[in-house]
Formats: structure tokens, C-alpha cells, sequence
């Protein structure tokens, strides 16, 4: 089995920062893309940022120049630094990672329990 254990969600006010953490762990060969999406209220979820494990980056536009995505691929943990952040940010955000758990199995796609955080004054 695969874990993805989120941290670092929380209550900031607006223009502050987070910076949100990710590890996966158990069985694990090989992990490829990791990403992060959220979740608003009433609101599909959504992709927010996603990197490979080659390192390449992509953004959703709504955060470009205010999140930045890294990843430790020695640790299979993924992190989401947050500036500038908005009332519009707020949402349950999850970790994603795409997972072979065996050198002659398929990749398959985890999720995290995911982790709230709240943008307000």
C-alpha cells in the first residue's frame, strides 16, 4: 500500500504565506509526477501546481508568480511554498502522486487525505 501524508495547512490572513509538505511512503518502486490540487466549497477540485520528477514545473494560472512546487525525490515528498495568498485560496488542498509500487507493475494515481487552509483577516 501507498500512504500520502499532507502537513502545514492552516488560518493566515491575506498577502501571508504556508508552505504545505507531502511524503508518500510504503510500497513504493518509483514515483513520477507529484502535484497539488484543491477544493472550495461548491467548486470542482482543481490543479494547482504539478512537477515531474525530472523537475519541471507547471502552474495553474490563478497562482503563477505566487506558489512555488518542489520536490526532495530522495524523501518522495512534494511541497507547495504559498505567497501572496488570497481569500480565493482557500480550500482543502491534496497531494497527488503518481506511484509504481513494483518494477513490473503499472502506475497508478494516490491521493492524500488532504489539508485545509484558510485565507481571511
Amino acid at each position: 500500500q501507498v500512504q500520502l501524508v499532507e502537513s502545514g495547512g492552516g488560518l493566515v490572513q491575506p498577502g501571508g504565506s504556508l508552505r504545505l509538505s507531502c511524503a508518500a511512503s510504503g510500497s513504493i518502486f518509483r514515483v513520477y509526477t507529484m502535484g497539488w490540487y484543491r477544493q472550495a466549497p461548491g467548486n470542482q477540485r482543481e490543479m494547482v501546481a504539478a512537477i515531474t520528477s525530472g523537475g519541471l514545473e507547471n502552474y495553474a494560472d490563478a497562482v503563477k508568480g505566487r506558489f512555488t512546487i518542489s520536490r526532495d525525490n530522495a524523501k518522495n515528498t512534494v511541497y507547495l511554498q504559498m505567497n501572496s495568498l488570497k481569500p480565493d485560496d482557500t480550500a482543502v488542498y491534496y497531494c497527488n502522486a503518481e506511484v509504481m509500487r513494483t518494477s513490473r507493475g503499472g502506475v497508478y494515481d494516490y491521493w492524500g487525505q488532504g489539508t485545509q487552509v484558510t485565507v481571511s483577516p
